[in-house]
């Protein structure tokens, strides 16, 4: 059974450019697992706090001085390794270590300790060998908080290849939707500058209807039909509209704004228009009752809670009770380690809600996440498009194929 021998860490640079640390933890003195955080811009009130104070160098100044506490630990006890993090910081959100600790850490330790049985990390994770591969969804067309002014008030609008039966045929499939929507919006604007937001997906200066319009376009293009074998999704973000005092939703690039009552229209006319198989944060993040009019109305598509749950087991109950979502986006940073994360998962799975496991807007190059997304069985992951930090968990994926123990896609 490996130990943990020795833990560095570092301040790095993130997608955005904005500080990040970095931690290795080694075990036997010869297996190293390296982790490197993201960060998000639409940040849930209730998430793991990346930095005390927002300064990285603060928290490595933390671990730094308890790194002794870890050593001799075996790596791949998260449990643990999570109960020591708790001795050094036992608030809720990791306010006085950071999230971001809790993050590298964590996954670092596992790492390693795969690399020292010398097995795939999400062999580490389960012991269940009935594994499928998670539908890749990615950002095709972005605005909101991920791009620029001019772009759309929603978010993300997102593709997923629905009717494809092998992970290289869905990844592919993405890519070409993405690449047909550059070519239409270069056809529609002589001066579009090829802008792309924090995921990759492109980001034209147009509304929301022509940006739904214009992608569903560029599926239909290519000859596929929405609903078959491409699906859209949309990650509305609307705590990002959501304003407190008037009580509404106030989308400001598109001049209008809505009663709680006429967002649920809103969500639900775009759901229907355009098939959506995944509609993320359609309303705010503390709308429960509100959430669960769309879960009811629309079975069948996963309606998915990110801002509503941020990765939180309390608030997954409190969801569950209410039946406020049928899906629940996993991002281990919001919850903090990934022991935390996967409780998440385990009361996910008992409560019959679809896992689907997420990067984060500010992303490293790691790939880590394609491994717990397979290991918790999540029916899609949600890693972008285009963008070296975005194709690098999609080449895990293929990767991971190569091992010959995960067989087809999941079932939607």
């Amino acid at each position: 059974m490996a130990r943990i021998t020795s833990i560095e860490s570092r301040v790095l640079y993130n997608s955005r450019g904005s500080k990040t640390i970095e931690v290795d933890v080694v075990a036997d003195n010869q297996y190293t697992g390296r982790v490197c955080a993201p960060s998000g811009a639409s940040v849930g009130k209730y998430e793991a706090i990346s930095f005390p104070d927002n300064k990285p160098e603060k928290s490595l100044e933390i671990l730094k001085a308890n790194e002794k506490k870890f050593i001799g630990l075996d790596p791949s006890d998260l449990k643990s390794i999570h109960e020591t993090l708790k001795t050094i910081d036992p608030t809720p959100g990791y306010s006085k270590v950071g999230g971001s600790v809790a993050f590298s850490l964590t996954i670092a330790s596992v790492e390693c300790a795969a690399k020292s049985e010398k097995i795939p990390m999400f062999k580490m994770l389960t012991k269940d060998s009935n594994l499928r591969f998670p539908f890749p969804l990615g950002n095709i067309l972005g605005g909101g908080a991920h791009a620029g002014p001019g772009t759309p008030d929603i978010q993300e609008i997102l593709i997923c290849a629905t009717g494809s039966k092998t992970i290289r045929e869905s990844i592919e499939v993405n890519f070409a939707v993405h690449k047909e929507l550059g070519k239409i919006l270069a056809k529609k604007d002589p001066e579009f500058t090829n802008g792309r937001g924090d995921e990759g997906g492109w980001a034209p200066k147009l509304d929301n209807d022509q940006a739904l319009e214009i992608s569903a376009k560029a599926c239909e293009q290519l000859g596929f039909t929405l609903g078959k074998e491409v699906s859209l999704g949309v990650d509305f973000a609307s705590t990002t509209q959501w304003n407190e005092k008037k009580k509404k939703y106030v989308y400001d690039r598109a001049g209008f704004e809505n009663s709680p009552e006429e967002q649920i229209e809103f969500a639900s006319d775009i759901i229907k228009k355009y098939k959506l198989i995944y509609a993320e944060d359609t309303v705010h993040e503390e709308a429960f009752d509100d959430m669960a009019v769309l879960t009811k109305k629309f079975p069948n598509v996963l309606i998915t809670g990110d801002d509503l749950l941020v990765t939180n087991t309390e608030i997954l109950k409190k969801a569950a009770a209410k039946k406020a979502c049928n899906a629940a986006i996993l991002k281990v940073n919001q919850a903090g380690s990934l022991y935390d994360a996967l409780e998440f998962a385990k009361e996910s799975s008992k409560n019959n809600i679809k896992i689907i496991t997420s990067h984060r807007s500010g992303e490293s190059s790691d790939s880590h996440i394609s491994h717990i997304g397979i290991a918790t069985k999540s029916k899609m992951l949600k890693v972008g498009v285009v963008g070296g930090e975005r194709v690098a968990k999609l080449n895990e994926l293929l990767r991971i194929s190569e091992y010959d123990l995960i067989r087809g896609m999941v079932e939607i």
